[in-house]
């Protein structure tokens, strides 16, 4: 446990400081603006402050995320298409899996990097607001005065902004702390329905109907359920600070997503659709005949629509005619 200890600790110092250095910095600024710097309010604000931070730091990797998915949703008739050609033989199903991969550009683990990334901030942050308000022990730029004035702030003037649900529930000795326990709880719901909305909102808009079967919307649906409820059911053990970091978080990947699918949609997707549809009614209302992009038509879909050339009808003499001569060449 040590050595797990002195790697996680190697990792994390780093982290320490910069998440410390960014909640500091917030926190000087809203107790210039007049908040008081032992007050629950200013912690708060200074912890959705160093949730825009990290967020904004990130964008790139959103539009990475994005791409990627993008691409995995595109590819995957021709995904099913080496799945049906290939179902025997794993090994050559998986060589020409990932050479699809690599022709069309598509990392299928892009679209994880995100949220890979923020978790080593999130227990970094976790473990430097509970070590503050537990032991009121400073790491980082966080001295050991200031994880005080953290630990024993309150939001409201009575709810301590380091408390969780678990720990403040009315089954413990003492009767608990009904106020943090209904915050903690709301930020718990918000948190879940926020990861919920965001993941309803990509798959029913921003994926083309034929990427909505086959294993990777499997994987979809199950991400759908699953990250919910794994967030709900750890959310009530998180601190007040941390739960107001995650419910930050998911808002802006809900908006931040909303714009791109808006704004740059992936073809052959109802929210495609709507683009077009919108700028047609900008452009009739200009005045102005507006060409829009047409929706490509997957190769399957192709093959199902396209309409076999029948051969002409022929009449009995000319069939006649015709064996004759085969007959006779």
């Amino acid at each position: 446990m040590g050595f797990i200890g002195d790697i996680f600790g190697f990792i994390a110092t780093p982290l320490y400081y910069a998440i410390s250095g960014v909640l500091i910095a917030w926190h000087e600024l809203f107790t210039a603006l007049g908040l008081d710097p032992e007050g629950g309010a200013g912690w708060a604000l200074s912890i959705i402050g160093l949730t825009l931070v990290i967020r904004a730091a990130l964008i790139p990797l959103f539009v990475r995320q994005i791409k990627a998915s993008r691409n995995m949703q595109l590819i995957q008739p021709k995904v099913r298409e080496l799945q049906k050609k290939y179902g025997h033989d794993r090994e050559r199903l998986a060589q020409e899996t990932m050479k699809l991969y690599k022709d069309s550009g598509t990392n299928p683990f892009a679209s994880c990097l995100p949220i890979l990334l923020q978790m080593p901030i999130f227990f970094t942050l976790f473990h430097l607001l509970n070590e503050a308000s537990r032991k009121f022990e400073g790491k980082g730029f966080l001295t050991d005065d200031r994880a005080r004035d953290f630990g024993e702030s309150r939001l409201f003037g009575q709810i301590p902004i380091a408390d969780t649900f678990w720990g403040s529930g009315i089954w413990r000795e003492g009767g608990g702390d009904v106020g943090v326990m209904v915050l903690a709880l709301f930020l718990v719901l918000a948190m879940t329905a926020t990861t919920f909305l965001t993941q309803r909102q990509l798959m029913a808009k921003n994926m083309p109907a034929d990427a909505l079967s086959g294993p990777y919307a499997q994987q979809q649906k199950l991400l759908l359920y699953v990250l919910p409820v794994a967030f709900g059911l750890g959310g009530v053990a998180f601190p007040i600070g941390v739960l107001l970091y995650w419910t930050t978080s998911n808002l802006w990947t809900m908006g931040q997503q909303f714009y791109v699918i808006r704004n740059n949609p992936a073809p052959g997707t109802p929210a495609f659709k709507a683009k077009q549809d919108r700028d047609r009614a900008k452009a009739a209302k200009k005045g102005t005949v507006l060409e829009v992009e047409e929706t490509p038509v997957p190769e399957a879909e192709e093959r199902r629509t396209a309409v076999r050339q029948q051969p002409k009808r022929q009449t009995k003499a000319q069939r006649q005619k015709n064996q004759k001569k085969g007959g006779g060449s």
